[in-house]
């Protein structure tokens, strides 16, 4: 029989380590208490480092720091001000877009429901779910390449791709994890669990994680 994923278990250990590693930008930037800026943020981090993603958006948001700011913006404007960003160029078309469509269909603020923030240029499940549990404190599975990776390194979920492991974790993740996982997972994973070679060896759940799909590890 298979033994059961001692998810409890994982879980208190990783809230004890993660006290002493580097908090990942988003998880920080969630501290502002502004949806929008979560939003900003999560579009800039899409295949982009932290420290790039963080210098970007401190550039931005001088230049505009809400929707209707980052409207009146030339998109050449953002473009050179998310530079070196992964696909800054196409960013920039988005950002400006969802600012503009913010502004005429939700009062200025990003929208509150899951459904509403896919309608947004450039919003995919991962940063809609940002926005809802980050920016607004609601339920939601926000789920990058951190969370899919080490959730099926563990064989917790068996799952080809970030959506369905969102879907996945929506059917067996007890509700109480939810808001969480993201921060307590992409925060292993930046500092730990690498996608190639991770620090098996100095990490807090090693003797817990089967370590599934890992060839070479530190």
């Amino acid at each position: 029989m298979k033994q059961e994923f001692p998810l409890a278990l994982v879980v208190r250990r990783l809230k004890s380590a993660s006290s002493a590693w580097t908090i990942p930008f988003g998880i920080r930037l969630s501290q502002s208490k502004n949806p929008f800026w979560v939003l900003i943020g999560a579009v800039l981090s899409l295949r982009t480092r932290d420290l790039v993603t963080e210098a970007a958006f401190n550039k931005l948001i001088r230049l505009g720091d809400n929707a209707s700011s980052l409207a009146k913006l030339e998109e050449s404007q953002v473009s050179d001000a998310i530079y070196p960003v992964a696909f800054y160029q196409e960013k920039a078309k988005n950002l400006k877009s969802l600012s503009e469509s913010i502004i005429r269909f939700y009062g200025g603020e990003p929208p509150r429901t899951i459904e509403e923030l896919l309608t947004l240029r450039g919003v995919g499940r991962k940063t809609a779910n940002m926005v809802l549990t980050l920016g607004y404190g609601q339920m939601g599975i926000c789920v990058d390449a951190h969370v899919h990776r080490i959730v099926n390194r563990w064989g917790y979920v068996k799952t080809k791709n970030p959506d369905g492991t969102e879907m996945a974790l929506r059917g067996q993740l007890p509700e109480r994890y939810w808001k969480d996982w993201n921060r307590l997972l992409v925060t292993l994973g930046q500092n730990c669990c690498k996608p190639v070679s991770p620090f098996c060896r100095s990490c807090c759940i090693e003797k817990l994680c089967p370590k599934l799909g890992v060839v070479k590890f530190r």
